[in-house]
């Protein structure tokens, strides 16, 4: 089951990114007996047709065929989207290439040694060895 998920996410990702949406699948069919009415009436081979409904014979196949508009809505593919990515690009006074790194040469250690052990004691029995 998870595996039917995980194909099935990404089969929709991937129809989403190429711009083919589930309504367009759903709308096959009018696509297919469009192309099976311009095939008997017009006699257009599947090219043709799609450059009349698509390609760069659209403009003139709607204002030709009025009467088919729409049928020319219900066909797929047809939505327009928009992308609004604005882009920002700052340029500094100092050139990129002229700048230096920040990145310090020297690095100082952040730590200091301190005694483990304090002469507060004296010279009692719970004293290091001071020889070996």
């Amino acid at each position: 089951m998870n595996k039917l998920i995980t194909i099935g996410t990404a089969v929709l990702i991937f129809l989403q990114s190429i711009n083919i949406h589930f309504n367009d699948l759903v709308e096959l069919d009018e696509l297919i007996e469009h192309y099976q009415f311009h095939s008997a009436e017009y006699g257009d081979n599947f090219m043709v047709f799609m450059s009349k409904h698509y390609g760069e014979l659209k403009d003139s196949h709607s204002e030709k065929h009025q009467e088919e508009q729409k049928e020319h809505e219900k066909l797929p593919f047809q939505h327009q989207t928009q992308c609004a990515q604005p882009l920002v690009f700052v340029m500094d006074s100092k050139s990129f290439f002229d700048s230096k790194s920040e990145i310090p040469l020297v690095q100082k250690g952040n730590f200091h040694y301190q005694i483990s052990y304090s002469t507060v004691w004296g010279d009692d029995p719970f004293q290091p060895p001071k020889h070996a």
